[in-house]
């Protein structure tokens, strides 16, 4: 534990840990929250929430949570295979399979085992079977601004969870540069041999970016590898863009039948952390055999299915969005005017979602930003400093008013203004 202690005096010593805070209550965007240290106690306006929708607070789905706590108690205690499922779980398959417009859904506890099981299941199947043999080669692609659970699975695929097979095929990993098509062509063109399986992993909005992966491009390239798998991974897409909320296919037009028929296998990964008021996630697939294959991948088998108030959780939130549309066109309009207000006021605004990065100026720390913002505005925004280019991440809703979101502006001028001041009466 030595070289640990070592290593966290340091990380405090030079500022990278972040500043903790600790929840009391919520009324929508207005967070109770209290500072451990000091214990001073804040309310605060809130941008970095993943609540995009705003679903969290909403009646019914609390109530729907309630109603399957008494119904079923608070846990399954096991998973699918040794225990079966509760009818929650089979209603919310068919619930995410409607709105992602794919047969057959499977659930997970989280992004990462569900990602995890993903790998296990189509790079190295089960069990061994007499009078099967698995000869063939997986090749990834991966854009190098993937999310850490997507490079988590896919740095492991060569392994079966918890156990390396000897006799399970190589997987190959390439990377190409962020959402650029060319270079995903040309890794094609290097890497691919003859009898590989190919599978393409994105994110479909990048959640330190805000940008939105060129799915009809990738598809134009993938077509000319027949069968390939295009999986998308839907956190920060679910509820946010496309007409209806439905990701990114909903976003570019297209239908994931449309690209069935164009000879490749979509595979969308939702998650329930940010539009369904929940946590979890779900696999969704044309492939009835993939989803029996992700029932006993050692990833499912080694935990406990969803628990019924977070499948009811979602089940409803999935329910809301397909019921009021209105949420999500209100939740786009207000990042279309929280961004155009950001840019007329010269902030280095990137992406083109509700998560909406802010570019601060080399000598602005966004630890000391976000800090001044909080303690002088009563607005709490997210530094970043050291997983991504330093910036703040700020985070749209739909109930983010457009005062709520001009006195977020003029805070950031009135901030940026005072950080630019200290730093040149420091430097003189």
């Amino acid at each position: 534990m030595q070289v640990i202690q070592e290593y966290v005096q340091k990380l405090h010593a030079h500022g990278f840990y972040p500043d903790e805070y600790i929840c009391h209550g919520k009324e929508g965007n207005l967070i109770d929250i209290e500072e451990p240290v000091s214990q001073r106690r804040l309310k605060v306006l809130t941008f970095c929430t993943n609540d995009v929708l705003g679903l969290v607070q909403n009646p019914q789905v609390k109530q729907a949570a309630i109603d399957a706590i008494v119904q079923y108690g608070t846990s399954n205690s096991s998973c699918e295979a040794l225990s079966g499922r509760i009818d929650l779980h089979r209603q919310l398959e068919r619930e995410i399979s409607e709105f992602k417009d794919l047969g057959h859904t499977h659930l997970f506890v989280n992004a990462w085992m569900a990602l995890q099981a993903l790998m296990d299941a189509f790079c190295h199947l089960a069990i061994p079977i007499s009078g099967f043999q698995h000869t063939r080669e997986t090749l990834i692609l991966s854009d190098v601004l993937n999310h850490g659970c997507i490079i988590s699975a896919i740095a492991n695929s060569n392994n079966r969870s918890g156990k390396v097979f000897s006799q399970s095929p190589r997987v190959r990993v390439k990377a190409y540069r962020h959402n650029d098509v060319n270079d995903l062509a040309r890794k094609l063109r290097r890497y691919a041999q003859p009898g590989d399986r190919i599978m393409l992993i994105s994110d479909a909005v990048f959640s330190m970016d805000g940008d939105i992966a060129p799915l009809p491009e990738f598809l134009d390239v993938m077509e000319q590898y027949p069968g390939s798998v295009i999986v998308m991974d839907e956190a920060h897409a679910s509820g946010s863009i496309g007409a209806s909320g439905r990701g990114i296919y909903d976003h570019f037009g297209i239908s994931p039948q449309d690209v069935i028929r164009r000879g490749m296998v979509p595979i969308i990964m939702t998650t329930f952390s940010k539009f369904a008021a929940s946590a979890g996630a779900a696999l969704s697939s044309p492939s009835p055999e993939l989803n029996d294959l992700l029932t006993v991948s050692p990833t499912s088998i080694g935990t406990i299915s969803l628990p019924p108030p977070i499948t009811a959780a979602a089940l409803e939130s999935i329910r809301q969005v397909r019921q009021h549309p209105e949420l999500v066109q209100t939740l786009q309009a207000n990042t279309r005017y929280l961004r155009s207000r950001l840019i007329e006021h010269e902030f280095q605004v990137i992406g083109e979602t509700n998560v909406i990065p802010v570019i601060l100026s080399p000598e602005i720390n966004p630890k000391y930003f976000a800090r001044h913002m909080m303690d002088r505005y009563g607005i709490w925004i997210s530094p970043i400093w050291f997983i991504a280019k330093p910036r703040m991440r700020i985070t749209a809703n739909a109930l983010h008013t457009k005062e709520e979101m001009d006195r977020l502006v003029e805070a950031m001028v009135e901030t940026r203004a005072a950080m630019v001041s200290s730093t040149a009466t420091v430097s003189a």
